[in-house]
């Protein structure tokens, strides 16, 4: 079984109702209600369609939204914001998408990524050419 076969997905009901501080390590899908801060630097976080976040702040790998939320989001893969979501946070991620149809207010911060080149795995000339590239890119 590969990694993604093995993580497991949590499932918030749309009759579940959750104010505090929230911290998971793989999947969790949001389908209620949520108050607070959710915390979870390797998590993968779903804010479904009827759900409802007003939140200090979310931190995931990646987030999709189809719902509402309310709160500063860093993600540091990905955020995506679905069709029909309303979303009014300062956002920080390293990719962005956003689809028509959405009520969005607030900033978004793109991230830089390292290059995916480990040191010491590579030739010292593909590792040189690597941190071209990434310096073009930052400039």
């Amino acid at each position: 079984m590969s990694e993604k076969e093995k993580r497991t997905v949590t499932v918030f009901g749309t009759e579940t109702e959750f104010d505090g501080v929230l911290e998971f390590k793989n999947q969790l899908v949001i389908t209620g209600k949520f108050t607070g801060k959710i915390i979870a630097p390797k998590g993968d976080l779903e804010i479904a369609r009827n759900a409802v976040c007003n939140v200090e702040s979310i931190e995931v790998n990646s987030l999709v939204i189809s719902g509402n939320v309310k709160g500063d989001i860093f993600a540091d893969d990905r955020v995506e914001i679905c069709s029909g979501s309303t979303v009014h946070s300062n956002i920080s991620t390293s990719r962005f998408r956003i689809a028509n149809n959405v009520d969005f207010n607030g900033d978004v911060k793109m991230l830089e990524k390292e290059p995916d080149v480990d040191l010491f795995s590579v030739a010292s000339s593909e590792f040189k050419n690597a941190m071209i590239i990434h310096s073009d890119v930052v400039k």
